[in-house]
């Protein structure tokens, strides 16, 4: 008797081709990082120059802290403070900071800066036919602005207080008006401060806004000398706090507590003994 041979059914699933792989995910994410890039580049095109110069710097210096790399400010704002003994650094640094500035090289010799008993003083001086502001008005030139924003991008980020200061010549407006350097101090100083506050300075940064009309006179010798006429922005001095100041404070009421938990003690001891003494008299 032969042997019967199994039976082999061989069964055969339709459906799909092999698997295709993963290499359109690598091009789609490719097309949305592209779109993305794209309509990133259309708001910035459609933003305003200071939106512009904010990102920019952004990419630039991402931790703000490159221009002040070697010095005692590096770090956050919150982190470093200006005071007598590094006030001369930041003076160096916002004399780096306004060579950006359009028209620099004609405007260096109407601007000073000195360290003071105050704080650093930064004197924006006038010329025969005006720098800063237009001959005998309130109203700021470019340069002015452009200049008082570079200083505004680099004072913004520091804890200290601002004083704003207004100081005319002796030439008086014609008998009779109304206005004179009384007010015409005092409003262009009032004018770099609406500026400022505009675009960095914080709302309780800026601390004085004086006019001086000619009581202050740069030249004295020379009352109607141009240079008169000028705005000072000083960056006043703030005092740290000493390292152990505030743990002194809590250090005292952690000792407070000590002493209390201390007396407490004492008092619960003086009980107990008191009871012992009572209980052990009731025996006798």
């Amino acid at each position: 008797m032969s042997a019967t041979k199994p039976i082999i059914i061989i069964k055969k699933k339709g459906g799909h081709s092999g698997h295709h792989g993963g290499a359109w995910k690598v091009a789609y994410a490719d097309f949305v990082t592209a779109m993305m890039a794209l309509f990133i580049v259309l708001w910035l095109l459609s933003s305003s120059e200071k939106v512009q110069k904010a990102v920019g710097g952004y990419f630039k210096d991402p931790s703000g802290t490159a221009k002040l790399a070697g010095s005692a400010m590096q770090g956050s704002a919150e982190n470093f403070v200006i005071t007598k003994d590094n006030m001369p650094e930041l003076k160096e640094q916002l004399e780096k900071a306004i060579r950006d500035v359009p028209n620099f090289e004609k405007l260096k010799d109407n601007i000073d800066m000195t360290v003071t008993n105050e704080g650093l003083r930064i004197e924006l001086t006038e010329s025969a036919a005006g720098t800063f502001f237009d001959s005998g008005s309130a109203k700021m030139s470019t340069d002015g602005k452009d200049l008082l924003l570079a200083l505004t991008h680099e004072l913004g980020n520091l804890p200290n207080k601002l004083a704003l200061e207004g100081h005319t010549d002796s030439k008086q407006y014609a008998s009779g008006s109304s206005y004179g350097n009384w007010e015409l101090s005092s409003d262009r100083a009032n004018a770099a401060r609406r500026l400022m506050s505009q675009n960095g300075i914080r709302s309780d940064q800026v601390t004085q806004v004086r006019g001086f009309a000619d009581q202050r006179l740069r030249k004295k010798d020379v009352p109607l000398d141009p240079a008169n006429r000028r705005i000072s922005l000083i960056v006043q001095y703030q005092e740290k706090k000493a390292p152990g100041e505030g743990e002194a404070g809590l250090g005292g009421k952690i000792a407070e507590e000590k002493s209390t938990d201390g007396k407490v003690a004492d008092v619960a001891k003086a009980e107990s003994e008191a009871k012992k003494a009572e209980e052990s008299s009731r025996k006798e």
